[in-house]
């Protein structure tokens, strides 16, 4: 009987030990996607078996990878993050200050006039949660720090005298609208885009 080589053995773990890598991270792919979804559209009150059959796996599964659902939906938060980002934030070019700035809420707009629109997905986890210290709080506060630092460094470049301000006046404005599209069931027509012009006008910031 022939015995398998310790380099042959060493394979095969190291085959076993990649395809189990791969089948977890596929199953963590498929249930962060799945919670991504399924809590921006119903909520976060969502139970760990409709989760579970969103994203066809196992409870038991989804107890290898998570602590608990609290844990799923900080991680779907943090997954769906950079891609939010890159869809409101424009990336590097030669554009104003002010122009970058209204960039954001012109895709505000856009994601408004869509019929699956639920507001920015971070405002809505936080305020379902009612919890600050609640991990997916978090989560949801340091990428919406994100997005106000962007407005700070833009205000900066422009010269306003209080970026700090400006910079949350304008967050405060992009929640607002976002939670407004949502109660009224409707686009923004424009009045996000004119509320941010409105305070760039009042801090002086033009189109140069």
């Amino acid at each position: 009987m022939t015995q398998a080589t310790p380099t042959g053995a060493s394979t095969a773990a190291a085959s076993s030990t990649t395809a189990s890598s791969t089948t977890a991270s596929t199953t963590r792919d498929r249930l962060l996607d799945a919670a991504a979804g399924l809590f921006y559209r119903e909520g976060v009150g969502i139970g760990v078996e409709a989760l579970c059959r969103e994203a066809g796996v196992s409870k038991r599964s989804m107890y290898q990878l998570f602590g608990s659902k609290d844990e799923v939906l900080a991680a779907s938060l943090e997954r769906s993050a950079p891609a939010h980002q890159a869809f409101l934030v424009p990336g590097a070019d030669d554009r104003p200050p002010r122009a970058r700035i209204l960039h954001v809420f012109e895709r505000l707009e856009q994601l408004a006039d869509r019929p699956d629109f639920r507001g920015c997905p971070f405002v809505s986890v936080s305020a379902e949660l009612k919890a600050p210290d609640h991990p997916a709080s978090l989560v949801a506060r340091r990428c919406k720090d994100t997005l106000t630092a962007f407005f700070q460094e833009e205000a900066e470049r422009a010269g306003a005298d209080d970026p700090a301000l400006l910079a949350r006046q304008l967050t405060v404005t992009f929640d607002g609208s976002g939670v407004r599209a949502v109660m009224q069931g409707r686009g923004l027509d424009g009045l996000a885009v004119t509320m941010a012009r409105t305070l760039l006008d009042a801090a002086g910031i033009d189109d140069r």
